[in-house]
């Protein structure tokens, strides 16, 4: 078996098996909660132009899409979950062959994935639309705005896969540099098809997918052309099958849940059109404004995934658990703070995607109703980030398909017919949902804990 040398001078991969703890997730983290920033002004932009300069149709049509593109992409980000689990272990445990057949199994997975999504994406168009109950003035422009974008969504899926493998590595930093210039781009394009060119929805579209490859482009010229030990090359294209089962056995777990979950949003979004437009519109500029205050979470528990896989890899269980817990508290600090900051500008934040009246109402109401439960929200993805990084993908899952697609929808279901159908209480099935996940969470993870303390220890894959 081959082992790894150390890194060469140079190298942009980063060992999290030792060193300050504290420090190295703040190092790792930074990165990623800035490039999480670029990475939703790909849609942010979208809705910010066409809401200010096309129509609050428009806008509401681009929101409603969302829960469709994220139920291929997220599907697709439980595989890219998996891979970088199992890279990151690879890494932690030095095994430099497995490390390689592993990158180019992922890669070439990729690919294929690509083809399949396009395809599935075209087709799954009209038929999602109408089962949100899309209202018709809205409807037209979703279909070009979704046709368009799966069209090209094969940039997205290799952007992330890329990042995904850097990050396993311990390199956050150059996917941010490449999201920040694709970002830039993807603004000039989003003014000069919209505003110069009069293309509406499908101008913001094409300057999505433009982007998207461009950050496409620019991680495969990265992976190929690196002398590092993560390198991607194009004559070894093929799938290692045992390597490949064990990124499923961990990524397919992560994806059937996030797939799931955002197709029971299918449902949550059907709620919320019954509403109209206005409605619509409103919680389309909540979802945005949402995305942000994720981004803590979100850059925490891919930190959390990678330092638990490279120390478990490693064979330091205590260091991961330490690393979880300060993962959590990191979290918890900026997320209330990014919270606060919400709450008390919201309808400055919301006039930034519409400056209609009724949509400021309605986009005020959904984020002070919510945003005081996000807290609750940090919980569930730290630690679910945590238990995949062990390779544990099963528990989250189970945890999260009960509590945000089984449980929120018994909640919609018997609040708008046996209480009372209003927008504040469709909105706050989102919270319900996160209290029930943190609450399974934290019992699982300290019955965990308890159990493995009574067992020898083991090293990683």
């Amino acid at each position: 078996m081959h082992r790894l040398k150390p890194n060469n001078a140079g190298s942009t991969a980063r060992s999290m098996t030792e060193g300050p703890i504290l420090r190295l997730l703040i190092l790792f983290a930074l990165p990623l909660m800035f490039g999480n920033v670029f990475q939703m002004l790909y849609n942010t932009v979208d809705s910010v132009i066409v809401g200010n300069f096309v129509s609050k149709q428009a806008l509401a049509a681009i929101g409603s899409t969302t829960v469709i593109v994220n139920m291929l992409v997220f599907f697709f980000n439980g595989f890219s979950i998996g891979a970088g689990v199992v890279i990151g272990q690879y890494f932690g445990a030095r095994n430099m062959e497995k490390l390689h057949r592993a990158i180019q199994t992922v890669m070439t997975a990729t690919f294929l994935l690509g083809l399949v999504f396009t395809a599935l994406g075209m087709l799954l168009v009209k038929p999602m639309l109408r089962l949100m109950s899309t209202p018709e003035d809205v409807f037209p422009e979703a279909v070009v705005y979704l046709r368009i974008y799966f069209g090209g969504i094969s940039g997205l899926l290799v952007y992330n896969m890329g990042s995904g493998i850097l990050r396993a590595v311990g390199d956050s930093t150059r996917p941010l540099y490449f999201l920040i210039f694709t970002s830039v781009v993807n603004i000039v394009l989003d003014l000069f098809f919209v505003l110069v060119l009069k293309t509406g929805v499908a101008g913001a579209a094409i300057a999505t997918i433009l982007s998207q490859f461009l950050s496409a482009v620019l991680t495969l010229r990265l992976l190929t052309r690196t002398g590092d030990i993560y390198r991607f090359e194009w004559r070894e294209l093929g799938l290692d099958l045992p390597i490949l089962r064990l990124v499923i056995s961990i990524g397919l777990p992560a994806a059937i849940q996030s797939t799931i979950t955002a197709f029971s949003n299918i449902f949550v979004q059907g709620y919320i059109n019954v509403f109209g437009s206005d409605v619509m519109a409103g919680w389309s500029s909540y979802n945005k404004l949402d995305q942000f205050i994720m981004l803590a979470t979100q850059s925490m528990a891919m930190a959390s995934t990678t330092f638990v896989s490279q120390n478990v890899g490693a064979g330091n269980m205590k260091r991961a658990d330490r690393g979880t817990v300060l993962s959590l508290a990191l979290t918890s600090a900026i997320t209330g703070c990014f919270c606060a900051l919400l709450v008390i500008f919201a309808p400055n934040a919301v006039r930034l995607f519409s400056p209609d009246g009724e949509v400021i109402r309605y986009g005020v109401l959904f984020i002070r109703t919510n945003t005081a439960f996000f807290l609750f929200n940090c919980i569930d993805h730290v630690l679910a980030g945590a238990l995949r990084g062990e390779g544990d993908s099963r528990a989250p899952m189970i945890f999260m398909l009960t509590s945000f697609v089984a449980f929120r929808q018994i909640y919609l279901f018997l609040v708008t017919h046996y209480y009372a159908n209003t927008p504040r209480l469709v909105g706050f099935g989102y919270p319900m949902g996160w209290m029930l996940c943190s609450l399974l969470e934290v019992l699982y993870y300290v019955y965990k804990r308890r159990k493995r303390a009574k067992q020898p220890p083991c090293v990683g894959i």
